[in-house]
């Protein structure tokens, strides 16, 4: 058999895999050594293996990773996460779909320092939809919103996403969290746009909650002001070159310590228990890294990547043209792959063809990045609806989903924008202070 069908039946098995719900890491890892160990030598595949594996556990930048999740963990377990979701609360819960909008602003919030989606959408789901429920909200905007507002965990710096994007394409990460704080904001403003847009058509969706006093709102917002603090302190570090990413995870998960600690929110008990889903967090991640390793150079052998680049090269189509088709290409993906897994899969195969298309990688990434997110939310898979469904269990899920559909178009709008005006994306970056 020729490389290029060894490749393509790689690929085939890695999708049936996955399909029947093989961890992505063992099916990526298995695929991978396999193919390299019959294109390249069973020798070749050991040896890789060991050196890959060497070197990413060894790679000083990914230290952000176990720190930011971490500093996500910490924040959750010592009830700082609420405090975000109170101030938002108490500032606009009172108008009609106010506590709706107040989850998307929570959600944000948190996301800013956990990094992750279900995290974001489990937490948030715990805080919010209690409350909803108390003032009668319409369960499909509850739970859309939950699961919609959660998707900003992958894009609102710190990002896991990012941090493997970066990884995979040898783009800076620093650079890369940057280009996601825009973009963020954009969707999230979005997100409150289209909550006030179905209140305003069907006002029973989302009825206004208590209203509350000039006192209680300056005590909610002074509340959150030390979590607050931090995410500025982190952010704002990075942009103004005071820390590395790394600098930058390592004051944002010690400050959250301490303040989780002088509020006296932070047990040992507690703070064991977020050490330890943090090392689970980070060795799932660690290994997805280990075997997209193995995954990319069994595609570079099997030549899939360049029969691609001269495919879409024999099209004639504008570079516009083929970035939106790579973009509908992870739309449908998204139905049925896991976000990492098809980040990982992919990235081999477009980002050679986007550089040589000349597009900016950081724009790509963010791009990329939030066409992941809508995977979070699109049926089959929506692994944020699954999560949303764990916590509101007499919701159904088809109810859930057509929450989340207005959503979904609301993402789809700002991935519009992004591609329209990539200056929204190169901002922070291109002005950063090196």
């Amino acid at each position: 058999m020729s490389s290029m069908t060894i490749g393509t039946l790689g690929m085939a098995i890695l999708l049936m895999l996955l399909v029947l719900r093989v961890p992505v890491a063992l099916a990526m890892f298995a695929v991978g050594f396999v193919g390299i160990a019959v294109l390249n030598g069973p020798m070749a595949a050991m040896s890789l293996m060991a050196s890959e594996t060497f070197t990413l556990s060894s790679s000083a930048e990914l230290v952000v990773v176990p720190l930011f999740i971490l500093m996500g963990n910490v924040a959750t377990e010592a009830g700082l996460s609420r405090r975000l979701y109170d101030a938002a609360y108490a500032v606009i819960g009172s108008i009609r779909g106010g506590l709706a909008s107040a989850t998307v602003i929570g959600c944000g919030g948190f996301a800013a320092l956990s990094g992750s989606s279900v995290a974001s959408a489990l937490t948030m789901g715990k805080v919010s939809l209690a409350e909803m429920d108390r003032f009668n909200y319409d369960s499909r905007l509850s739970t859309g919103v939950v699961a919609a507002g959660g998707t900003l965990g992958i894009l609102i710096p710190p990002s896991t996403g990012f941090v493997i994007y970066a990884i995979l394409t040898q783009q800076s990460i620093g650079r890369l969290f940057l280009a996601g704080v825009l973009p963020g904001l954009l969707l999230l403003t979005l997100f409150v746009l289209t909550i006030s847009l179905l209140c305003l058509v069907n006002p029973k969706l989302g009825p206004a909650g208590p209203r509350t006093s000039l006192s209680q709102k300056a005590q909610a917002i002074g509340g959150a002001a030390p979590i607050l603090g931090i995410i500025l302190l982190t952010i704002g570090g990075i942009y103004g070159g005071i820390f590395s990413p790394v600098e930058a995870a390592a004051v944002g998960a010690g400050l959250v310590i301490l303040v989780g600690a002088a509020l006296g929110k932070l047990s040992l008990r507690a703070l064991w228990s977020a050490t330890r889903d943090s090392v689970v967090t980070t060795a799932t991640v660690m290994l997805i890294l280990i075997s997209a390793h193995m995954i990319n150079p069994f595609l570079a052998l099997s030549q899939i990547p360049q029969a691609l680049g001269e495919f879409l090269a024999a099209l004639q189509m504008p570079p516009m043209g083929v970035l939106v088709v790579i973009l509908a290409c992870y739309l449908v993906l998204g139905c049925f792959l896991e976000g990492f897994a098809m980040l990982v899969l992919t990235m081999p195969i477009f980002f050679p063809v986007i550089m040589q298309l000349g597009f900016d990688p950081i724009w790509f990434g963010v791009l990329v990045v939030l066409t992941l997110e809508m995977g979070l939310i699109s049926p089959p898979v929506g692994v944020n609806v699954f999560i949303v469904k764990s916590v509101a269990r007499d919701v159904p899920l088809g109810r859930i989903f057509a929450g989340v559909f207005p959503f979904w178009l609301a993402m789809l709008a700002a991935l519009a924008l992004l591609v329209a005006f990539p200056q929204i994306v190169l901002l922070l970056p291109n002005t950063m202070i090196n």
